[in-house]
C-alpha cells in the first residue's frame, strides 16, 4: 500500500507539472498578440492560492507524509505567478483591474493562513485548518473553468478552453484523488475527486464541441459563395435583358 501511495505521488507530480505547463501554447499566443482576447486570468489566479496552501499543508510540521505534495505545488507557484504577471501586462484594463484585485485576495489569503497555523495552532487542529483552507480553495480552482465550459456551450467553439489544459486537469485531478484515498486523507482526496470529475466534463464538451467552430466557418464560408455566384447570376442577367431589349 505504501508503494502504491508513493507510486500516485510521483504520478501525480508528473501530471501537476504537465497541468501547471499546459497553458505554455496559450502564452505564447497571447505574448505574440499581445492581447489575452477572451482567456480568462481567473483560472491561473485561483491555481496559484490552490498551489501556496497545498504546498503549505504538506510540510512536516503542518501534514506528515505529504512531501510530494509540497514539492509540486511549490514548483506549481512559481509558475503560476509567471502567468499572472504576464496577465496583468497585457490584458484590457478592466480585467487587468480584476486580476489584481484577486492577486491581492490570494496573498492576503495566504498569509492569514500562515499566520494563524504557526501562532495560533499546534498538532492535529494545525492540520485540520490547513486541510481544510487547502481543500476549499482547490475545489474552488477546479471550479474556476467553469466560465469557460458555459462560453464553449454558448458559442459551440473550444478555441478558449485548450484541450491539453483539460487532460492534465482530469489525470491530475485523478492521481491525487488516488493518492488522497490511499493516504486516507480526506483533504487531498476530496477537492481532487472534484477535479476529477470537472477535467471529465471538459474533456467531453471538447469532443462534443471541437468541429464546430470548423464546421461553422465552412458554413459561412458556403452561405458567402452562394449569395457571390447569385449577385453574379443577377447581373448577367440583367446584362441579357439590356443586350435582348437593345
Amino acid at each position: 500500500m505504501e508503494i502504491a501511495h508513493f507510486l500516485f505521488g510521483i504520478f501525480g507530480n508528473a501530471s501537476a507539472l504537465f497541468l501547471f505547463l499546459s497553458p505554455v501554447i496559450t502564452f505564447k499566443r497571447i505574448i505574440c498578440n499581445k492581447s489575452t482576447e477572451k482567456f480568462s486570468g481567473i483560472p491561473y489566479v485561483m491555481t496559484l492560492l490552490n498551489c501556496l496552501l497545498s504546498a503549505w499543508y504538506g510540510l512536516p510540521f503542518v501534514s506528515p507524509n505529504n512531501i510530494l505534495v509540497s514539492t509540486v505545488n511549490g514548483a506549481g507557484a512559481v509558475i503560476e505567478i509567471i502567468y499572472v504577471f504576464i496577465f496583468i501586462i497585457l490584458a484590457p484594463k478592466k480585467e487587468k483591474a480584476k486580476i489584481i484585485g484577486l492577486f491581492a485576495f490570494v496573498l492576503t489569503v495566504f498569509a492569514a493562513v500562515v499566520f494563524i497555523s504557526l501562532f495560533a495552532l499546534h498538532g492535529n487542529s494545525r492540520k485540520l485548518f490547513c486541510g481544510f483552507a487547502a481543500s476549499i480553495f482547490s475545489i474552488i480552482m477546479y471550479g474556476s473553468p467553469l466560465s469557460i465550459m458555459r462560453l464553449v456551450i454558448k458559442t459551440k467553439s473550444t478555441e478558449f478552453m485548450p484541450f491539453f489544459l483539460s487532460l492534465f486537469v482530469f489525470l491530475c485531478g485523478t492521481s491525487w484523488f488516488i493518492f488522497g484515498l490511499l493516504g486516507r486523507d480526506p483533504f487531498v482526496a476530496v477537492p481532487n475527486g472534484v477535479g476529477s470529475a470537472l477535467g471529465t466534463m471538459q474533456l467531453i464538451l471538447y469532443f462534443i464541441y471541437h468541429d464546430k467552430k470548423g464546421a461553422t466557418k465552412n458554413q459561412t464560408q458556403t452561405e458567402e459563395e452562394s449569395m457571390e455566384m447569385g449577385q453574379q447570376q443577377g447581373k448577367q442577367s440583367n446584362n441579357t435583358n439590356g443586350t435582348t431589349q437593345g
